[in-house]
């Protein structure tokens, strides 16, 4: 186990610096300069201490040198954009404001899936299967800026029950939950129901019911536990999309959350900004992947003992 952990956590590393390497040299690649519109008034030598504040007067390879040098001390530099705060400040600050909106969408989202799944494979070719699928394609085909809208039109606008967008108050945080939720309840939804059906034709659970097992206890004893393997892997990348998937939730109801302020740091070539938020992404999945193996072992004991080999 000692020498698996060890394994994994220098992958982790490689991928983390090979995340980092390429960032760092596609963001250089775009055309644009981040200094070019704000120092664009400045003296020249106004505008050259500027570039020398920030290490773009250096050759690319030494300012990537000294990137990485930063990031292994955990220094993510300070962003460019706004002035005077530091990157890792930044993403302090606004990550709290994604996960609190993101995360209680997620939690909502894959229960109220997960019991749909479940009715809908308890219930296959009848009436609750039809409602759920429909319900799941429309949650998996409906754009995400499209039910933000409708929500808006309907709650702010028509019916005046919901603010319309804004942050700092609890009502705040009603619409956006309703529309990010809204993907998470399609996708387990559609994978719990496909994972129970396939469960349902397996040897054990004929043999569970063969035995005399009641209906409920062969469910939840046999079929569930062993369906949930697919949701634990969606559930790690469904974690780190609360922060990735919300650009446009977060845009659109005027969230100051960590993905507002990316985008933000895209469209002005906040080179530190960018970096420092995609290598925060990157460490939020590889550590969520290295959870969802230790939880795989703990759900299904064959995996446990194929790692001990």
């Amino acid at each position: 186990m000692v020498k698996y952990v060890l394994k994994r956590i220098g992958y982790m590393i490689v991928t983390l610096f090979a995340v980092a390497t390429i960032t760092f040299f596609l963001m250089r690649s775009i055309p644009g300069d981040p200094l070019a519109s704000m120092a664009r008034t400045l003296p020249e030598q106004t505008k050259a201490n500027f570039y020398a504040k920030y290490g773009l007067d250096q050759p690319l390879f030494n300012q990537y040198l000294k990137y990485m040098k930063g990031l292994v001390t955990l220094d993510l530099g300070e962003s460019i954009l706004y002035a005077g705060r530091s990157v890792s400040g930044e993403i302090a600050r606004t990550s709290p404001i994604s996960g609190a909106v993101g995360g209680t969408a997620l939690v909502i989202g894959t229960l109220i899936g997960v019991c749909l799944g479940i009715v809908a494979a308890l219930n296959k070719n009848r009436w609750p299967d039809y409602i759920v699928m429909f319900i799941a394609i429309l949650g998996a085909t409906i754009p995400v800026f499209v039910l933000a809208s409708l929500m808006q039109y309907i709650f702010a606008v028509k019916l005046g029950v919901t603010p319309a967008s804004g942050w700092g108050k609890p009502e705040h945080m009603i619409l956006p939950v309703i529309v990010m939720s809204f993907s998470s309840v399609a996708t387990y939804a559609r994978y719990i129901k496909s994972s129970m059906l396939d469960t349902l034709n397996q040897d054990y659970v004929l043999t569970a019911r063969a035995k005399g097992l009641s209906e409920k206890k062969v469910i939840f004893r046999h079929v569930l536990r062993n369906s949930l393997l697919p949701a634990v892997t969606i559930f790690s990348s469904s974690v780190v999309g609360v922060f990735t998937g919300a650009f446009v939730t977060e845009r659109m109801f005027s969230i100051p959350g960590i993905g507002f302020y990316y985008i933000t740091s895209i469209n002005n070539h906040d080179y530190t900004m960018v970096m420092g938020t995609t290598v925060f992404y990157a460490v939020l999945f590889i550590v969520m992947q290295f959870v969802v193996d230790f939880v795989y072992m703990v759900i299904d004991p064959r995996i446990r003992v194929a790692s001990d080999k």
